[in-house]
């Protein structure tokens, strides 16, 4: 959770409904393929993060979900869970 917080400078709740979330789930996979290629945990999850943090929303992402497109896809996704956790409140 730190090092995802770290990386988007989002709250700690935001960061763990990201990680309950289904794209949490996917994010897990990828630390699951570092982890299986050798990587300690703390380098598989800095991979993961440098990839999702490479990779943009999409226009189809963004029509579906409502993050703005061009957004880091892990930034995007972990506000996305901030803001919907300020509105349940």
């Amino acid at each position: 959770m730190a090092a995802i917080g770290e990386n988007t400078g989002c709250a700690d709740y935001a960061v763990r409904d990201f990680l309950d979330s289904r794209h949490g789930r996917h994010f897990a996979d990828k630390v699951a393929d570092g982890l299986a290629q050798g990587l300690q945990l703390r380098g598989a999850i800095d991979i993961a993060i440098q990839q999702w943090m490479t990779w943009r929303i999409d226009r189809h992402t963004s029509r579906e979900i409502g993050i703005p497109k061009g957004l880091r896809y892990l930034l995007g996704f972990v506000t996305d869970c901030g803001i919907t956790a300020e509105s349940d409140a």
